[in-house]
């Protein structure tokens, strides 16, 4: 008897600031396999239906929306129009996928994202990208923070190597951990999780009710 098919509408997968200056020769040199898991990752959700929304980081060259210690340092990384902005060909998004802009670490200080997340109803967030301990840890923290269950597709993230594993290792207490070739196998776990969040927030509603 075949398996049903799994239903991924309360998921979003975010790609986080897959672009030319977020991968220099270090990251590529200690990641060889990124790419490949990058693609293999981007065509099981679009095989799947699991959503993909792109996030990234775009700053204009005049400074005016640069984070403060930059402006300082009168340096920043996908400045528009320079070639380190660009998408990594392996990462580049399909017709209708949602690509959203941010000019900060934590993608949720634009509002765009949490607003669209809510009006769609996803309740589960798999994150993935550049740089681990910088914007995909800053993102999927505050993900956290606002209400979202959450794991780091850690093969499927790149940064200094230390810095990549102490980040996974030390905060796997606020996301789950796992591998693009794994999501079928956590697909049951995380639907279970899903279900137990659903069952506390209804009961947290009829207390509420019954103290009124």
């Amino acid at each position: 008897m075949e398996n049903p098919p799994r239903k991924w509408d309360q998921f979003t997968l975010i790609l986080i600031d897959l672009q030319h200056d977020f991968w220099p020769d270090e990251f590529k040199h200690s990641f060889p396999h990124f790419p490949a898991n990058i693609t293999r990752l981007l065509h099981f959700s679009r095989q799947e239906g699991l959503e993909v929304i792109h996030l990234r980081a775009i700053f204009q060259p005049d400074m005016s929306d640069w984070m403060v210690g930059y402006k300082l340092r009168k340096h920043i990384p996908c400045i528009q129009g320079t070639p380190g902005v660009e998408t990594l060909p392996f990462a580049m998004e399909l017709p209708g996928e949602k690509v959203i802009v941010k000019q900060t670490f934590d993608g949720f200080h634009n509002s765009e994202l949490l607003r669209y997340l809510q009006q769609t109803g996803k309740r589960f967030l798999l994150t993935a990208g550049l740089v681990t301990s910088t914007c995909v840890l800053f993102t999927t923290v505050s993900a956290s923070q606002k209400g979202f269950l959450t794991a780091m597709v850690e093969d499927c993230c790149a940064d200094n190597p230390f810095l990549h594993e102490q980040t996974i290792n030390t905060y796997q207490f606020i996301f789950d951990r796992t591998k693009a070739v794994l999501l079928p196998a956590h697909y049951p776990k995380w639907m279970a999780s899903l279900s137990a969040l659903t069952a506390l927030q209804e009961k947290e509603v009829v207390t509420k009710v019954e103290k009124r």
